[in-house]
């Protein structure tokens, strides 16, 4: 190994994470309805494939906007040869346009400023390296996403210091814990150099509210640290409150030095496209877009990728309906899932957004205790046969939560895995729901069998969005 770079033999990628060993459980056993029935289902992908129909449509309607088809062949020699790092500005101009849809038209964004990346993983990564040194660190509330460490450290140098959010008031960000984790870092000798947040959050499925926001912003200005916001998950929001970017909140907080703002998005998320690996930087900081446009030559979006994409956000009547049909595909899945663990005695944090729920199995816990935590993980693993992450992997502070993907499966996938946690539940009677006789369990067991009937469903196994025979794409989150 002597021959080998420490950075490349190092462990910064993460992957010794029981986070990652989920994935590696499911691709040793994944689940399939005929051939490996009893096979592990794949629950801790935050994949949206409920919409899939429609992008499939668009593109039947649409086969000029590919130039794999006869009607745009005759694009091809332009769009194989060299791209500028800058972009295609009709792709530029439509992201830009997208993001201020998903934004619900309150905010305008620059096209000059979208800088493109291979999705939100190098956008993040491009931002690391722009604003902090090996060694300095970014403020990053708990629980959090996983790869963070992995995107914003392993290459870098960069540290993640966390800021310890709590169960006792549902996770929230507080101006206190901000202040404490920037104390706690000072202490160390640790020069904080920014503020990584996710909203909508991954892992919680929740939105920062207004005031939260102007909290941050009042918190970074008085250190002089930058804000990263993290917003891939922002058109995900399926109810009330609506998703609130800090693109809108900035003007607002008096005195807010624009130069400390930055925002990673992707279409991974919101459209559903992790394949195709387009993330974006987009910075009120000039010195900033500059410095990552140079960057994003290590990680650029094909030009047929952008070309695509261009012609398909810049149609304002998809992009309205699409937004709109996700937004209520995925308040009905996250309706089903929830009904069906509460059915069954398990509680979530009460969410809104996302593609994930934060399922709270404390009480199945022997003892409060990380290690635990992840005896339970191996047990759903192993025995129930379900890749649900354990809190831990997102450095909660509190032991007995746990992440589930609802969106990336159909509905009968869903049924099976709902089946699975019932079943779960009856072998923990004194830990789980009261179900004192196998009698008992049979009437919980009929009820929930009719609420997620198919016909209950309105024939949705019938619609075209039900994407059983879509491949997972093992992206980012």
């Amino acid at each position: 190994m002597g021959l080998i770079s420490k950075i490349a033999t190092n462990d910064g990628h993460g992957e010794n994470s029981a986070y990652f060993d989920g994935w590696k459980a499911y691709e040793n056993d994944p689940f399939h309805p005929t051939q490996n029935p009893n096979g592990v289902i794949q629950m801790g992908l935050a994949e949206n494939q409920l919409c899939f129909d429609l992008i499939q449509e668009w593109i039947v309607n649409n086969p000029k906007a590919s130039i794999c088809t006869y009607e745009g062949v005759q694009d091809f020699q332009d769009t194989a040869i060299f791209q500028d790092y800058h972009g295609l500005p009709e792709f530029r101009k439509a992201v830009a346009r997208f993001m201020e849809k998903v934004r619900g038209d309150r905010v305008r964004f620059d096209p000059e400023r979208i800088v493109m990346s291979g999705g939100a993983t190098g956008a993040h990564e491009s931002l690391a390296f722009c604003l902090a040194d090996p060694g300095d660190a970014f403020l990053v509330p708990t629980p959090y996403y996983p790869g963070f460490d992995r995107d914003l450290r392993w290459r870098t140098g960069v540290q993640l210091f966390p800021v310890v959010c709590e169960s006792s008031n549902n996770f929230k960000v507080t101006k206190e814990a901000l202040e404490e984790a920037y104390s706690k870092a000072q202490e160390s000798n640790i020069k904080v150099k920014g503020l990584l947040i996710n909203n909508p959050s991954n892992p919680l499925g929740t939105i920062l509210d207004k005031e939260t926001l102007k909290d941050i912003l009042r918190f970074i200005n008085d250190k002089n640290i930058h804000l990263v916001c993290d917003e891939i998950y922002a058109a995900t929001a399926f109810s009330q409150p609506s998703f609130i970017s800090i693109s809108e909140v900035k003007s607002e907080v008096v005195g807010c030095n624009d130069d400390l703002v930055h925002i990673v998005y992707s279409l991974s998320k919101d459209l559903g496209f992790p394949g195709f690996r387009v993330g974006i930087i987009y910075s009120y900081n000039d010195a900033v877009v500059n410095i990552a446009r140079k960057m994003s030559s290590f990680g650029l979006v094909s030009t047929q990728t952008q070309r695509l994409i261009a012609s398909m956000l810049l149609d304002t009547i998809f992009v309205e309906d699409f937004i709109a049909k996700s937004s209520m595909r995925l308040l009905q899945r996250y309706g089903l899932f929830t009904k069906g663990l509460g059915q069954v005695g398990i509680t979530t944090l009460k969410s809104n957004a996302g593609l994930f729920i934060w399922m709270d199995l404390r009480r199945f816990l022997e003892n409060s205790t990380f290690d635990d935590e992840l005896k339970l993980w191996h047990i759903i693993i192993d025995k129930v046969k379900l890749n649900v992450s354990p809190g831990c992997s997102f450095h909660c502070s509190e032991p007995g939560w746990f992440r589930v993907c609802f969106a990336n499966m159909d509905d009968a996938t869903m049924k099976i895995a709902l089946r699975r946690i019932r079943h779960f539940v009856y072998l923990q009677p004194n830990k789980g729901v009261e179900v004192a006789t196998k009698k008992q369990y049979c009437r919980t067991r009929s009820k929930l069998e009719i609420s997620l009937s198919f016909r209950r469903l309105d024939d949705f196994m019938n619609s075209p969005h039900s994407p059983m025979s879509s491949p997972m794409v093992q992206a980012r989150n």
